[in-house]
């Protein structure tokens, strides 16, 4: 028996959420998720359907968008689009396992059917038909669907083929995959496939999956090293990963980060203020959970791409969360690689090399007295933030201007949580 995945879609999400809380048709009526306050250049983070039958492009910026087009604007409401999506996966769990579900993203998810549909005494189509219907039903959002005999294959459905059905489901498995898709173009349509790598691809003289099924594998592992596999295998409709690998995968290089992109150019200065608020937030993170790090890497962008992004990483003498030690070493690599003369648009930093406390190697050339002092302070820090939220507590430069911690605080994914 073969195996059946579902990816299931919900249509153009926050904008459907926007509409739906209106009473509004999100088919018939022009909206736009985007907050103004950010100017004119603002990405709109959803269209409605109707705006993109207009022509409009999804996740333009507001200033892209045709005057002659009449839309009412809805603030990004992150809560409400958690909540609606919390609420629907309540509805995939009605009819699948959780060990059976892989949520991809706040509007998306893959579903292993395989072991249902003799359960249920339905074909696959009709299982996604109901499931659609449910949620729709209850919440108003029209979902898309992609089947396939694999992840890959549903992932393709979904995003190629289900945009041409009446019933918003596609299906493939791999010989009509091959069948209907070897030569279709662009190959940005595909899974995975951004410019970058389909203009690397069109150097090598292959346009689309055909000619990189055909292709010598030699070549691609020259050009993308071990990551041509995927390729090869995509290009055949081949792939062997399941929900269940994903769920039992354990990365072996661990890591966190944190980045922003500023809501006005800053000064060097003004970055370098930024740039601590950021490491503050990230070592509170180790903190809690019990990490100990030895390796910075440090991201900036500069305003309109006026010279290449600057930073790196940079291997620390010790394991640590402090964020004194860690604060330390990132002004050094920032005061040491950033340009002082040019205006800084984003800001971008990590903890490489993450270890579990109780593995941390002890330093002679470490106050542990100190050291100690200042990780009670940060706990009782944490502790307070828990009860009365971020911002019950602040520092001094948390209150400076052009700080960011304060508004950041409020937002959930960087936008507005409401």
């Amino acid at each position: 028996m073969n195996n059946v995945f579902l990816v299931i879609d919900l249509k153009t999400f926050f904008a459907s959420v926007e509409c739906v809380e209106r009473d509004l048709d999100p088919f018939t009526t022009n909206l736009v998720v985007a907050d103004p306050a950010r100017g004119k250049g603002a990405i709109c983070l959803a269209i409605s359907p109707k705006m993109k039958m207009l022509g409009v492009k999804n996740r333009c910026r507001i200033f892209e968008i045709p005057k002659n087009i009449e839309y009412i604007t809805a603030l990004p409401r992150m809560n409400k689009y958690i909540e609606y999506s919390a609420n629907i996966y309540e509805i995939y769990l009605k009819y699948i396992s959780k060990e059976d579900i892989h949520i991809y993203s706040i509007d998306e998810a893959f579903i292993d059917v395989t072991n249902y549909l003799k359960t249920y005494n339905m074909k696959s189509i009709e299982l996604a038909k109901k499931i659609m219907k449910d949620i729709y039903d209850n919440y108003g959002i029209t979902a898309t669907c992609g089947i396939g005999t694999n992840m890959y294959l549903a992932k393709i459905a979904l995003d190629i083929m289900s945009k041409h059905s009446p019933t918003n489901i596609g299906w493939l498995n791999e010989e009509r995959y091959i069948k209907e898709l070897w030569h279709h173009k662009p190959l940005t349509d595909f899974w995975q496939i951004g410019k970058g790598i389909q203009k690397r691809l069109n150097k090598l003289g292959l346009y689309d999956m055909a000619d990189i099924a055909k292709a010598n594998p030699k070549i691609l592992f020259k050009e993308f090293g071990i990551n041509a596999q995927f390729l090869i295998d995509h290009s055949k409709g081949i792939e062997p990963c399941t929900i269940k690998d994903i769920k039992e995968y354990t990365p072996k290089n661990n890591s966190i980060s944190n980045s922003q992109i500023l809501f006005k150019d800053y000064t060097y200065e003004k970055a370098k203020l930024v740039l601590k608020e950021m490491v503050e937030v990230l070592a509170k993170e180790l903190i809690e959970k019990d990490l100990v790090t030895d390796l910075i890497s440090l991201y900036i962008g500069y305003s309109n791409n006026i010279i290449n992004a600057t930073g790196g990483s940079r291997k620390l003498y010790i394991q640590t969360n402090q964020y004194s030690k860690l604060v330390e070493s990132f002004i050094n690599l920032f005061e040491e690689t950033t340009n002082k003369e040019i205006m800084i648009r984003r800001i971008g930093i990590s903890f490489g090399r993450l270890e579990k406390k109780e593995y941390e190697q002890m330093n002679l050339f470490i106050n542990e007295k100190e050291k100690k002092k200042e990780l009670k302070i940060e706990k009782s820090i944490i502790n307070i933030k828990e009860k009365y939220g971020k911002n019950a507590i602040l520092k001094g430069m948390n209150l400076q201007e052009d700080a960011t911690t304060i508004i950041r605080n409020k937002l959930i994914g960087g936008h507005n949580g409401y």
